[in-house]
């Protein structure tokens, strides 16, 4: 079983299959690397395709110090698989937690980045929904505490941006709940506090995403409501994103709709590769809507 170790000292599980550029996938909260199967199958044809357990999430380390995550901290775990690797670049694509690890990485080292694709990112950043969502993180932390995975991971999964998964692919869902039952308490518990609850909003990001040069696809599903309006956010503020809604869709796109996911992905790798991904026209930006003002 592989392992790396970062610049703090903890090991990581990864696991990677096929040739080529490479590819790094990052896990949401409530999955992991076994979350990125239907990718991994499909690009490790034409790819090295690399995915991970972040920190918390066995057979990875679960460091017992709340200080030990952060979103500083997972942004830079995906630089410690790249640098364990011997990758000088790749393309990154994360969903969720790992979409916000995946932009703050794009944002802090886009030298390394051949591409970005964020996926589901986005929960907690409305304004009017900061402190609901700390104190949510607060709760689940708890929950984790008190009652263990199990109980957990039967709620959790059915949360209002889950239950388009469960209606669409019961097979496919039923897989990723009782994966979610696997995961350690503990270290889903400091994930909660240290890295889901304390991350900025993605509008407090505004400065950097516009200084963003990197490729980048924003993709999520119409139904994953947290998340449809800090996208389109990104889409306007950085030059180079694009943003793909899925329709009728939940929040884990990459595994209920992993088809159109890939499709998307594909086309962003092969776009960038061929130096064509689009830097928006600033003629596009203009406050008129029909640029006829005489």
């Amino acid at each position: 079983m592989p392992f790396l170790t970062t610049d703090d000292d903890v090991k990581l599980h990864y696991e990677e299959v096929g040739s080529g550029t490479p590819i790094v996938f990052v896990h949401e909260f409530a999955g992991d690397l076994k979350s990125w199967e239907p990718q991994l199958r499909y690009f490790s044809r034409r790819h090295r395709c690399i995915a991970f357990n972040a920190r918390g999430y066995p057979p990875s380390d679960v460091p017992t110090d709340a200080a030990r995550y952060s979103q500083s901290r997972a942004r830079d775990d995906i630089r410690a698989v790249l640098d364990g690797l011997g990758i000088v670049k790749a393309h990154v694509c994360g969903l969720s937690m790992g979409g916000y690890a995946t932009l703050h990485f794009g944002l802090q080292y886009p030298e390394r980045c051949l591409s970005i694709l964020v996926a589901g990112a986005g929960y907690g950043s409305e304004r009017d929904q900061r402190e609901k969502f700390r104190a949510e993180a607060t709760v689940i932390a708890g929950k984790l505490d008190t009652d263990g995975i199990g109980p957990f991971a039967e709620i959790y999964a059915h949360g209002p941006t889950r239950v388009q998964f469960e209606a669409k692919d019961p097979r496919g869902f039923a897989e990723f709940k009782a994966e979610l039952a696997k995961h350690s308490a503990k270290g889903a518990a400091l994930t909660q506090l240290g890295v889901q609850r304390e991350r900025p909003s993605i509008y407090d990001l505004e400065d950097k995403i516009a200084a963003m040069r990197v490729p980048a696809l924003i993709v999520t599903g119409d139904e994953d409501w947290p998340c449809l309006q800090p996208n389109v956010f990104i889409k306007r503020t950085c030059p180079t994103a694009a943003l793909l809604v899925l329709p009728n869709s939940g929040h884990a796109v990459n595994i209920e709709e992993p088809a159109a996911f890939n499709a998307a992905l594909a086309d962003l790798i092969a776009q960038a590769e061929a130096g064509r991904w689009p830097v928006r026209d600033p003629r596009a930006m203009v406050t008129s809507i029909t640029g006829v003002t005489k």
